[in-house]
């Protein structure tokens, strides 16, 4: 039987003797803190690193990655978000990571848990004065985690965004782990990480992590990234057709980010994979981890 037990911002599932768990703190954009599936470790607590420098598991709208300056048009219009990469001068990984969810629904069965949390958004800021509800729904089994986001514009106008998800991933030894994904083109990043143009992407079979140290993005030809590990499998699917996947090592010791998204960076500029949702409509996607073992 899987539980579900909430104290004050923390959401905890736990299942079946514990073979799979999550923890999702509500006050942090309801991001995923902690997971375990089919035994193994997956994410845990990114300290002694603050959560409003690693983003850790957040999900990252109205844009993924960076804006340049902050600054950006939409319709003839110039907005201006707050700058919160100072030393880059950018704007970064959007507005609802630090945001408070509200549970909605939730649920535990002998085979799976779900949990539905929303955030509405009613207040106009200066870089993006639109309003809009978020939805996420985490369904948890001992094998599977899904996450389902959907926005909605509450707002009379229409609005443009990117979405993304920012994970970081346990290895035990991420030197000799590697990453699998359909993809012949990257965009090429400046000093600032700001997209300068899509170029061609050389590893485009197996990409072994080794020793690099990445912050690069990807432009995917499928829906499917496998994470391969000394001790675990993970397959990362998502429903949408035209995707991106952003890898990055922090400074944590086997840990790798995977995040996958739908636009890169400064997308609101280049326009590299940016969408708009009209008022009173509703964009949907799925992203699904499922492990398997070695």
């Amino acid at each position: 039987m899987f539980k579900i037990n909430q104290k004050k911002n923390n959401l905890e599932i736990i299942g079946i003797k514990k073979v799979s768990k999550a923890k999702i703190h509500l006050n942090q954009g309801a991001s995923l803190q902690e997971l375990t599936l089919g035994g193994h470790e997956l994410i845990k607590d990114m300290s002694p690193f603050a959560y409003d420098t690693t983003y850790a598991s957040s999900i990252l709208f109205p844009f993924a990655n960076r804006i340049k300056d902050g600054s950006y048009t939409f319709e003839g219009i110039s907005y201006q978000f707050d700058i919160n990469e100072e030393k880059l001068n950018n704007a970064l990984h959007g507005l609802v990571y630090n945001k408070t969810f509200e549970v909605i629904h939730k649920e535990g069965t002998e085979t799976y848990a779900s949990v539905k949390l929303m955030y509405h958004e009613k207040n106009e800021s200066n870089g993006f004065p639109f309003t809009y509800v978020i939805c996420l729904e985490y369904i948890l089994t001992e094998t599977t985690i899904d996450l389902n986001v959907e926005i909605k514009n509450t707002d009379s106008k229409p609005f443009p965004f990117t979405l993304g998800w920012h994970p970081y991933f346990l290895s035990s030894d991420l030197h000799n782990s590697s990453l699998i994904f359909d993809s012949n083109l990257k965009l090429q990043l400046d000093k600032r990480n700001i997209t300068e143009k899509i170029v061609i992407n050389e590893n485009a079979d197996c990409f072994k992590i080794n020793n690099q140290f990445l912050d690069d993005c990807f432009v995917l030809n499928s829906k499917y990234t496998v994470f391969k590990t000394p001790k675990y499998v993970l397959t990362l699917r998502t429903s949408e057709e035209d995707s991106y996947l952003q890898l990055y090592t922090p400074p944590q010791k086997n840990t790798i980010a995977i995040e996958p998204t739908t636009g890169g960076s400064d997308s609101f500029n280049n326009g590299i994979g940016l969408k708009t949702l009209k008022p009173g409509d509703t964009y949907s996607i799925n992203w699904n981890l499922n492990i398997d073992n070695v």
